[in-house]
């Protein structure tokens, strides 16, 4: 048995926690905040029930299996509803989409926007599920330790004949004509880090994601995931430390001797870092024992941050679904102000769930729980007057779009911005996504799960997979599995 520290209680440590006490080691898990699931935390106010961070329950599939690996059943800690229909989009003519969950009436509605529709998303969406089965069943669980893991031929002459090496822009705007398509296709890779000409089609898997296997939501809010893999992490014997930031990693002779909790040093055979890796390099570690200096993360290109409101809304409010994408500007100009040229965008795209509208436990009864979230650069200076200002504009267009006045039925308002990013998980920038999906930045090129001190390793959305709820659970178990492996 090995005594086995994790820095971070979010959804990478949660999995590697269970992993490894399940495997018989010894886990202690230090955390700075009050409660598990790192970005996915919740909160309550005003008896509404706020997700703070995710709220796109996507790949229910993959998640379900990697609660089988740890002997568990999903069904055991929460539901599944799946969302019909999955989101509302509202375009710039003061009209609306909703995608519907059936498969049918989906190919009929891109029938509608463009001739051969039907046809051109059957077979779209054939080659999105093959780059999503290449990406899972053969380089979604790779360590990134070595090119042999890339070096596949039957995979290498898959990715070649579907062009996974051209844009998702290339690849869709081939495909399709009509604006509605093309912004339905592309808006999932408005959070990747790059403009859809620069991020490789293999990420139109994500429409696969999207569109085919569907969205879902937990009964609870999305916290239940993370509440769910805490209950397993504490049954198997994992001791959870809250309000604990850790102060330092202290290291000697090329190991890490422990983590330092205040004054108090806790030593361990082996650590991991599921904190911000940035954060964990560059102000936890002895700078003798870095692997990436400032020079090397000042290169790297970032996925957006955001603005985000929490809002409780005094009556229900109309003509907005569960998942809601505001697309009544131009998705382009949004975009280049957050990768191109970053500033504050004159004219922003965003979302808005009203998880109220599927569950009543969110919201006190007749009234509405809204989370709305504005994608932005990271490193913004976002003061109380900006965030304000955006407030209006958001609430101005959902009147023009929705008909709903609701700026004077709030009562309850939060927000949360590049800054919170910074103070509450020690984001680097203030990402809310971690590193862009480039193609360089891709698999190996990621920063290494494994630090150059022998004993310690890293996981979460700054390594491989990447970022989002599956891969960064996929995360945890890579690094629980690299540790189990060497024992």
């Amino acid at each position: 048995m090995k005594n086995i520290g994790i820095i971070g209680a979010g959804l990478s440590s949660l999995y590697a926690a269970c992993k490894l006490a399940k495997a018989g080691q010894n886990v202690e898990v230090f955390e700075k905040n009050s409660m598990s699931g790192g970005r996915s935390q919740t909160f309550e106010a005003e008896g509404f029930k706020f997700d703070m961070g995710p709220s796109w329950y996507w790949m229910p599939d993959l998640i379900d299996q990697l609660f089988v690996e740890l002997g568990e059943d999903r069904t055991n800690y929460f539901s599944l509803t799946r969302l019909a229909p999955s989101y509302r989009v509202f375009w710039n003519e003061v009209a609306q989409t909703d995608l519907p969950a059936d498969e049918e009436a989906l190919f009929e509605l891109f029938e509608s926007f463009e001739d051969d529709g039907a046809a051109k998303l059957k077979s779209f969406l054939h080659d999105a599920k093959t780059k999503y089965d290449i990406a899972v069943n053969d380089f979604l669980e790779n360590p990134g330790l070595s090119l042999k893991e890339l070096i596949k031929l039957k995979v290498l002459r898959q990715a070649f004949t579907l062009d996974v090496f051209k844009s998702v822009e290339k690849d869709v705007f081939k495909r399709f004509k009509s604006h509605k398509a093309r912004s339905i296709l592309t808006f999932p890779v408005l959070f990747l880090g790059a403009m859809p000409g620069k991020i490789p089609a293999l990420y139109t898997m994500m429409n696969h994601a999207d569109l085919s296997l569907g969205t879902w939501y937990p009964e609870g809010g999305m916290h239940a995931l993370a509440n769910a893999l805490e209950q397993i992490a504490l049954e198997s014997g994992v001791t959870f430390n809250f309000n604990s930031p850790v102060s330092a990693i202290e290291a000697a002779n090329g190991k890490v001797k422990g983590i330092r909790i205040g004054d108090k040093l806790h030593e361990f055979d082996t650590v991991i870092s599921g904190a911000d890796y940035h954060h964990t390099e560059q102000e936890l570690l002895p700078k003798e024992n870095i692997k990436y200096n400032s020079k090397y993360w000042d290169s790297r290109k970032l996925a957006p941050s955001s603005l985000i409101f929490y809002l409780g809304i005094d009556r229900k409010v109309k003509n907005l679904h569960h998942h809601n994408l505001f697309f009544d500007e131009d998705l382009s100009d949004h975009g280049k102000e957050i990768y191109i040229n970053p500033k504050w965008p004159k004219k922003p795209l965003f979302y808005v769930c009203a998880p109220s509208k599927t569950d009543s436990n969110v919201a006190p009864d007749g009234k509405e729980n809204l989370f709305i979230l504005m994608p932005i650069a990271t490193d913004l200076d976002d003061n109380d007057e900006t965030r304000e200002n955006y407030l209006k504009i958001i609430l101005d267009r959902i009147k023009t779009q929705t008909g709903e006045v609701i700026e004077g039925d709030i009562i309850y308002k939060r927000s949360f911005c590049v800054s919170e990013f910074k103070s509450e998980y020690n984001s680097f920038k203030g990402n809310a996504y971690g590193l862009a999906n480039t193609l360089m930045q891709t698999a190996n090129l990621k920063p290494t799960i494994k630090s150059n001190l022998k004993n310690m390793f890293f996981c979460g959305q700054l390594t491989v997979p990447g970022p989002g709820i599956p891969p960064s659970l996929v995360s945890g178990k890579i690094v629980a599995n690299q540790i189990i492996d060497a024992t």
